[in-house]
């Protein structure tokens, strides 16, 4: 008879066993999902439907969605949801457009996203321009081929047949570029979708072997400098916002960061003032803090907060505390650093999709959507689009299309592998 501390292990070891094997299965499940002939046929289908794919790239690339004015190019991405037959195809309270494509179960629920905003302001010209293969014009990468690759999705999986057992939603969400603070991801997993997410793949250009799965945090401030202001000449002698901002941004260039965990700090605007011979009232720029890594984020922030404090203080000490400058410092974004782990569970069912379809997987970190589900805690990854984008954020960026079709056929055995 076995005796009951020997039953105990000899249970430990059986469900560590039949855990393993799951864990084996999710690895080589991508390589075995190449002989259905259902999913032969949608791979097919992406290769077959990349001309249309790059079309529509172009079509909704030439839709202006400034930060906060996607509800044009949403509502594009609705329409086309509606068309490619998803279910329950909604606008939620943020703007974030969703449809679903009902697996034989509601769970797991793998949900599919990409970004409908832009960098670029409302006047922007977004027309594109078509050299051989290159693609030219603001956005035209970021994020036009994540939605165009997102619907290429839907479209092979329904001209395949493809079945799942879970569910995949798909997520044209707004928020994610600048200041936008990533207020669509938010709002989804913490409203909309709250609750209901297993995994969350984001779509972002590049090429088809990149896997994002270290979330690059970031603090963005909005630093205000006032005082009263005055004449140029009738009131010089008083404390300036502008020389004490002038003060914190040398302060800022000098800082010291550690190259691992990368970590960088960026002034990236700057205002104020009223004309040249007055003296301002008011001042402010917008400062962009990043790391890999949480702790290597909040050494810099106090450095960086230090740095304001010094300028303020040298200004005022410079013209005898006459009519103090003081400093307010505005939280206007905040991205959480996170981490998917190399040998999880989702980042080895990636690296298979990228082997069998010919890669060499590249895990890398970037400052994405996935940062969100990242710090909840909830298997998350940034897949890229396929091509080869340049120039991301410039009027002058490029998107190459020679063999983009990997990048939607390498996210499609992903998607899969992790639904069924």
């Amino acid at each position: 008879m076995m005796h009951p501390t020997l039953k105990v292990l000899s249970r430990i070891v059986a469900i560590t066993l039949a855990l393993v094997g799951a864990e084996l299965m999710a690895v080589v499940e991508p390589q075995s999902l190449m002989a259905d002939p259902a999913i032969k046929s949608a791979l097919a289908a992406i290769a077959r439907n990349e001309p249309e794919t790059i079309n529509e790239q172009v079509r909704l690339t030439e839709i202006p969605a400034p930060p906060f004015k996607e509800t044009v190019r949403g509502l594009e991405l609705k329409l086309r949801f509606e068309q490619l037959g998803l279910k329950d195809v909604r606008v939620d309270k943020e703007g974030n457009v969703v449809g679903v494509r009902p697996g034989a179960l509601p769970r797991p629920n793998v949900v599919v996203a990409a970004h409908l905003d832009t960098v670029f302001p409302e006047e922007t010209d977004v027309r594109v321009k078509r050299k051989g293969a290159l693609l030219i014009g603001p956005g035209i990468g970021d994020n036009g081929r994540g939605l165009a690759v997102m619907l290429s999705l839907i479209r092979a999986l329904d001209e395949g047949g493809v079945k799942t057992t879970g569910t995949l939603t798909f997520v044209a969400n707004v928020g994610e570029e600048g200041l936008g603070d990533l207020r669509g991801v938010k709002t989804l997993f913490g409203e909309t979708l709250k609750g209901q997410i297993d995994s969350f793949i984001a779509i972002e250009p590049g090429p088809a072997n990149r896997i994002t799965n270290g979330g690059v945090g970031s603090y963005r401030y909005r630093v205000t400098f006032k005082g009263p202001g005055g004449h140029s000449y009738g009131a010089f002698g008083m404390a300036n916002p502008i020389h004490a901002l002038g003060r914190a941004i040398a302060k800022i260039g000098e800082l010291k960061v550690p190259q691992n965990p990368k970590t960088t700090f960026n002034v990236g605007r700057v205002n104020g003032g009223t004309s040249v011979n007055s003296i301002a009232f008011e001042a402010w720029f917008e400062v962009d803090l990043r790391s890999e890594t949480m702790a290597a984020l909040e050494a810099l922030r106090a450095q960086f907060t230090a740095a304001v404090e010094s300028g303020v203080k040298e200004e005022n000490i410079r013209w005898n505390n006459r009519a103090a400058v003081s400093a307010d410092l505005e939280l206007v974004g905040f991205r959480p650093a996170g981490q998917t782990a190399d040998d999880s569970a989702i980042a080895r069912i990636a690296r298979a999709s990228v082997i069998a379809m010919g890669g060499i997987p590249s895990f890398d970190s970037g400052s994405t959507d996935s940062n969100w589900p990242m710090q909840l805690g909830i298997p998350a990854l940034t897949l890229r689009g396929g091509g080869q984008n340049r120039g991301a954020h410039s009027l002058d960026e490029t998107f190459d299309t020679t063999d983009a079709h990997l990048g939607p056929q390498t996210i499609l055995l992903t998607i899969v592998a992790l639904a069924r």
